[in-house]
């Protein structure tokens, strides 16, 4: 039978050679919406496995049509802009969906899993990124949802160590200490800032996101204590999702709200520990 992926998605594959094998190296998997979602989110990924930790690649589910700076006419320049990331990065394998927004948020349409599920089967990757649940972009949110399925339909022993929710629409830094992680992405601005540089039909349509990613990088590791010097360069918050993958029973909505009133309580006890009580 032939494969889904082969006959919908666009699968490139920067050092050659098929893309079964590509994917059978993966030790860090990307899953993102929009074609540069990987390189602002997943940079920690990227970066350690370009210094010898693994091998990394990358899942775009939609074409990006709906970007800011035009309609329809950017699939074609954002799958182009996102294979030219895969390259400077050395990813394994970059492997775009192109389903539409709307597809994706539709949670009766079963494309995305299906695709996902077939991802999955060619590969182990120890360490998944996704959107978090917690972002404000709807599309977002429901890729992190489509991933959660997929990953959950795992045996056991098939499943990553590690699932990230990495922030991206929303900063992270709102999460209490103990559901905050702290991926350390390295000090190699200019690497990270030739991998933001590439997604030139979004900054010259108007976002800055080649700005705004490492702006944020520098004020989560700077950010990120108080009382003691900065220990990283640069940082991405995520959301650590592995209880939700590793225990189906797990409500989703339940998990991130009580990250949410967890943060509640630390703002509410701040409060009354300084006299307002």
């Amino acid at each position: 039978m032939t494969d889904g992926l082969e006959t919908m998605a666009d699968i490139f594959v920067p050092g050659g050679g098929n893309w079964r094998d590509a994917l059978s190296s993966v030790t860090h998997l990307g899953i993102g919406a929009h074609a540069d979602d990987l390189e602002f989110m997943a940079f920690h990924g990227i970066e350690e496995c370009r210094r010898g930790g693994g091998r990394f690649a990358g899942v775009i589910l939609t074409d990006g049509a709906g970007s800011v700076g035009g309609g329809a006419e950017l699939r074609e320049v954002r799958r182009a802009e996102q294979r030219e990331a895969a390259k400077i990065g050395g990813y394994a394998v970059i492997i775009q969906l192109g389903l539409s927004s709307a597809q994706l948020k539709d949670p009766k349409d079963k494309t995305a899993r299906a695709l996902l599920d077939e991802i999955l089967r060619y590969t182990r990757p120890k360490i998944i990124y996704s959107h978090n649940p917690a972002d404000r972009h709807d599309t977002h949110v429901a890729a992190c949802l489509r991933t959660i399925d997929a990953l959950r339909a795992l045996p056991a022993d098939r499943r990553p160590q590690k699932v990230y929710g990495c922030e991206l629409w929303r900063d992270l830094d709102w999460l209490s200490g103990e559901d905050r992680v702290r991926l350390d992405c390295g000090n190699d601005e200019k690497f990270a800032s030739a991998l933001n540089a590439v997604f030139r039909s979004q900054i010259e349509g108007g976002k800055r996101y080649d700005l705004a990613v490492l702006g944020r990088r520098h004020a989560q590791a700077t950010f990120d204590d108080a009382h003691r010097a900065d220990e990283a360069v640069m940082i991405t918050l995520a959301m650590d999702l592995m209880p939700l993958v590793s225990n189906p029973a797990l409500s989703i909505e339940g998990f991130t709200m009580g990250a949410v009133d967890r943060f509640r309580s630390d703002v509410r006890d701040r409060l009354a520990r300084m006299g307002n009580g």
